[in-house]
């Protein structure tokens, strides 16, 4: 396992569209490997490939209790609207308001190439939205209605 470096707005990496997984080997369970730790260190609720430096549709999320592995992830139905602060781990001492989907069902594939859907309400289901929208080059200062100071 390895610590891998958090891309910062400004990488021209953040803002490309990721490529789809097709290879369910041992580099993509590494890079899954890899990114838990990461997050981790970094105190985070998600993580995609693309924020460190891979242009793969990957990401995780570890959040109500849960981890979750999802790769070439497609958000199948969503449901309702929620509105509240975001921040992210590739936009440092910041946040804005967003609004997204309040329900949402995913499916993905695990990192065996095991498909599976998982529905998430709330927290959860903001997290795999944000998550979702780095994979194509969305960050959500892009979708916030104004972004702050992170407060002290």
């Amino acid at each position: 396992m390895a610590i891998r470096n958090i891309l910062q707005i400004g990488d021209p990496t953040l803002r490309k569209k990721s490529f789809e997984v097709t290879d369910f080997g041992e580099k993509t369970i590494q890079l899954l490997d890899d990114m838990k730790d990461t997050l981790i260190k970094a105190e985070g609720a998600g993580l995609a490939a693309p924020q460190v430096g891979v242009l793969r549709r990957v990401f995780i999320v570890m959040a109500e209790g849960q981890y979750y592995e999802c790769i070439n992830p497609i958000i199948v139905k969503s449901k309702g609207s929620q509105t509240g602060e975001e921040g992210c781990l590739s936009v440092k001492g910041k946040y804005g308001t967003v609004t997204r989907p309040n329900m949402v069902e995913v499916k993905a594939f695990d990192r065996y190439g095991k498909p599976f859907t998982v529905k998430a309400e709330g927290f959860l289901a903001r997290a795999f939205c944000h998550e979702n929208d780095h994979l194509d080059g969305i960050i959500y200062v892009d979708k916030a209605d104004c972004v702050k100071e992170e407060r002290r």
